[in-house]
């Protein structure tokens, strides 16, 4: 397969040919652009979504029949490979939700984005910073997350590290291999700091769901802006204004975006689950059914990127935090990056940004199924 176009490569944009044999990119020839305006089309690496909990009206917690409704939806969106994302559930529902999880990335099947694992969020996180996750919290417990380790293919967990235990279960998911990121938290700096020290990795939904940037008392955000390496941030202009997006990207090197995509994501107005959670959707974003709570997103990856050129990225920038920096965080090797080698798993635009092609491993997607 021969694709043609504005290519983005690790070293900048090539104007010219991008040649697929099998699941890889056999060869990347061109011109480089050196400054000069891209023209379409466009072709980027695929996104990766490393914190979506559905899409298409499915649910990550609902089993593997959903899991995979969820991966189909968001490949059509250009997302070639995703973390499904828990909710705070009683321990059975957790473990069927992983379960879930694990069979999809064990057997893919064709026109999914690959399930690289799951993101754990919750039950180890702090009771008085929920958020939309429901009430149903546990104390930090490394041997029951060791456990949890053993069992299924968690790639990334989300913690309170100023609870009871919260820096050992820091520890214990470190030596799992496992990204542990400071979320849901009421940390204080100090206390952020020290998880930091003891192997935590990034922060989840920046500036959501945490102790904050005050001047006198900070909080886990401020600690992020000092000291991160790695956050995700969700870029629905609803949960972050632009301003704070563009202060969190100059501030953390490994600034990275995620959707925190619902089962609405993809659906009419109207009323879905989050995990045990009634949601509602309304005016483009989702909230607690009752509440005025934010409960995730209904945006997409595709829709991310041109929200993060519209408020001054440029398209290599954002690019970049949709692709190589979750691909660089999640220690991958074949995806994030359009070059010789790599599977070829992109995306293709068009003038306005808008999706014209998705391949998967090489095989083109079909779009309208």
């Amino acid at each position: 397969m021969r694709l043609e176009g504005s290519i983005l490569t690790p070293s900048g944009w090539v104007a010219g040919a991008l040649l697929v044999e099998g699941e890889r990119i056999a060869a990347i020839r061109g011109t480089p652009l050196d400054g000069q305006e891209t023209t379409a089309p466009i072709l980027l690496p695929g996104f990766i979504d490393c914190h979506v909990h559905g899409g298409a009206g499915a649910d990550a917690m609902q089993g593997e029949t959903s899991v995979r409704a969820m991966a189909r939806f968001h490949a059509r969106h250009g997302t070639v490979a995703l973390l499904p994302t828990t909710m705070t559930a009683p321990v059975a529902e957790v473990e069927a939700a992983l379960a879930g999880i694990a069979a999809v990335r064990a057997r893919p099947r064709p026109g999914e984005a690959a399930v690289l694992g799951a993101h754990l969020e919750g039950p180890f996180i702090n009771p008085g910073k929920l958020g939309a996750q429901p009430p149903a919290t546990l104390l930090p417990d490394p041997a029951l997350a060791a456990d949890w380790c053993r069992r299924f293919p968690i790639r990334v967990a989300t913690l309170a590290p100023e609870m009871a235990g919260g820096l050992a279960l820091v520890r214990e998911l470190a030596k799992a291999g496992v990204k542990a990121q400071i979320g849901h938290s009421l940390a204080s700096a100090d206390e952020a700091r020290a998880a930091l020290a003891a192997g935590a990795a990034g922060f989840t939904h920046l500036f959501n769901a945490m102790s904050g940037t005050d001047h006198r008392t900070p909080g886990v955000a401020a600690t992020a802006l000092a000291q991160g390496a790695a956050a995700e941030v969700i870029c629905d202009l609803h949960h972050v204004a632009p301003e704070m997006i563009r202060a969190a990207a100059r501030a953390i090197p490994g600034l990275y975006a995620v959707t925190d995509a619902t089962a609405a994501a993809g659906m009419a107005d109207g009323q879905y689950r989050l995990g045990g959670q009634a949601i509602v959707k309304s005016c483009g974003c989702v909230r607690l059914a009752g509440d005025n709570t934010l409960a995730g997103s209904v945006v997409t990856m595709d829709e991310t990127l041109r929200h993060l050129v519209g408020i001054g990225f440029t398209l290599r920038q954002a690019s970049a935090m949709l692709s190589a920096r979750p691909a660089a965080y999640l220690g991958l090797t074949r995806l994030g990056a359009l070059r010789e080698g790599a599977e070829a798993s992109l995306v293709v635009l068009n003038e306005e940004l808008a999706l014209t092609d998705v391949l998967l491993a090489g095989k083109r997607l079909d779009r309208s199924a």
